[in-house]
């Protein structure tokens, strides 16, 4: 019988080749999920919608082969789709509604014969940096329940930083990923655009800015998961990984040698000009010492391109896919969008959205290429730039509404807290975070590293060197 502190100590590479050689069954390991789900999730809110009945019928009569992590407890971000389980975008606009389908990275898992527990928190459209939504609740941070898990993917880390599942589905379209990560004490990774399973249309990936993937305790698990929704052909956009293995990419990368003297950029100042915590500049000074004795070459460099304008290009597409997200729905129950039960925020965002006309998103992407030519130019002379994920330790919670009545004061604190993640989202370069150090009083600061695009494998390698060099506690001591 798998025990409980079994099933904490393994990753989902461990859980699912156990399960493969019958060391222990997919119920066992699934009423172990469970039951940490029933034990922890009342405290964290990280779980919004429960299907552990579901997951435990289903376990029951699983066949292992559909892949190296078939059988294996997971859980769905409520920003995507899963059949028969409800969707509500983190709003109240959709409130009690029941997915048809599955999303295309969630049929992915699905194919891969991983056990869907329930759908984690998010805030509403996954518009900000804290998961602290209406419609849900706040979701809590298992290192200490005062402060935030960051956003959007905050239930995602949550559930995986508390042990509920190993690793967990998350999205990101500015940071999503990597900013829960860092708050959370996970490897989070954003992967390159065009590389993985995504819908297939522009509003529903806002240009190529968000991708889906995971956040998880360990390297080798993301690249486990990364295999599984890694597209075989070109999709919406160019695939480049096109022609290399197709099966276990990954996976495979990991068992190469460890990446030597690579030519990194140390990013010690905000690309904005705002205040970088104390705190957050020591865990870069350990990140940049612990490189070097890895016989990397570390300069410090400011970052190569103006954040600022990739910034402003980025908001007016997002603010064009806020609001083509909403209207049909709006449309459907006759609801303006004033009188539409959605956060302040996000009417701000839709209504931005409806300004912008063709010839501003036209030069919102021109914009966008150049800053993506530009960092193809600066990955010439560095393999790779390491910065801050946040310029501050995880923030209390209620500390950034997305309701505030001062909107400006809202957008200030967005921007104080921020800066570093959505440029990667922009040029659709991969991006993971790290986690590399922890405040005096323990919240964890995660490091964000970023390569040139279609890097992945090289990023993964540099991180397992780095678990390897300086292991991480996986689990928040909840």
């Amino acid at each position: 019988m798998l025990s409980l502190d079994d099933y904490l100590a393994l990753d989902a590479v461990a859980l699912g080749a156990g399960i493969a050689k019958g060391d222990f069954s997919a119920l066992e390991v699934n009423r172990c999920a469970v039951d940490r789900a029933q034990a922890i999730n009342p405290a964290l809110n990280a779980i919004v919608h429960e299907d552990f009945v579901g997951a435990l019928k289903r376990a029951e009569s699983n066949t292992t082969g559909a892949s190296p992590l078939a059988g294996v407890p997971f859980l769905i971000k409520d920003l995507s789709p899963v059949a028969g389980l409800p969707v509500n975008f983190g709003s109240a606009l959709f409130k009690d509604h029941i997915a048809q389908a599955n999303s295309k990275i969630v049929q992915r898992y699905a194919d891969a014969g991983l056990n869907f527990l329930g759908k984690t928190n998010t805030p509403e459209w996954g518009l900000t940096l804290t998961t602290e939504p209406q419609q849900g609740g706040a979701c809590r941070n298992p290192w200490h329940t005062d402060f935030s898990t960051g956003g959007s993917s905050g239930g995602a880390a949550a559930a995986v930083a508390a042990g509920i599942v190993p690793a967990a589905h998350a999205s990101d379209g500015g940071g999503s990923i990597r900013i829960p990560a860092a708050n959370c004490g996970l490897f989070g990774l954003k992967p390159s655009r065009g590389l993985t399973a995504i819908e297939g249309t522009l509003a529903e990936c806002w240009s190529g800015f968000s991708v889906g993937h995971v956040v998880s305790q360990t390297v080798r698990d993301s690249a486990a998961f990364l295999d599984l929704i890694t597209l075989s052909e070109h999709g919406l956009f160019a695939n480049p990984v096109l022609g290399g293995p197709a099966a276990a990419h990954f996976t495979q990368a990991l068992a190469t040698e460890a990446p030597s003297a690579l030519r990194i950029a140390l990013v010690t100042t905000h690309p904005t000009g705002e205040t970088i915590d104390p705190e957050v500049l020591e865990g870069m000074r350990i990140a940049g010492a612990l490189l070097a004795n890895l016989g990397h070459h570390v300069e410090e460099r400011p970052h190569p391109v103006d954040h600022a304008t990739a910034g402003a290009a980025m908001s007016k597409i997002i603010g064009t896919h806020v609001l083509q997200s909403i209207k049909p729905r709006l449309d459907s129950l006759g609801l303006s969008l004033d009188d539409a039960p959605v956060e302040l925020s996000t009417k701000v965002m839709a209504k931005g959205g409806a300004k912008v006309s063709a010839s501003d998103y036209v030069a919102a992407r021109d914009c966008l290429r150049a800053a993506e030519l530009q960092m193809s130019d600066f990955h010439h002379q560095f393999d790779v730039i390491v910065s801050p994920v946040l310029s501050k330790p995880p923030a209390p919670l209620g500390w950034l509404d997305m309701n505030a009545s001062d909107m400006q004061n809202y957008a200030k604190k967005f921007r104080e807290y921020s800066g570093f993640t959505a440029f990667y989202n922009g040029t659709g370069a991969p991006s993971m975070s790290v986690p590399l150090h922890r405040t005096a009083s323990g919240l964890p600061i995660g490091i964000m590293m970023s390569a040139d695009w279609g890097q992945d494998a090289l990023l993964l390698r540099l991180a397992a060197q780095i678990e390897q060099a300086a292991p991480w506690q996986r689990r928040a001591p909840i």
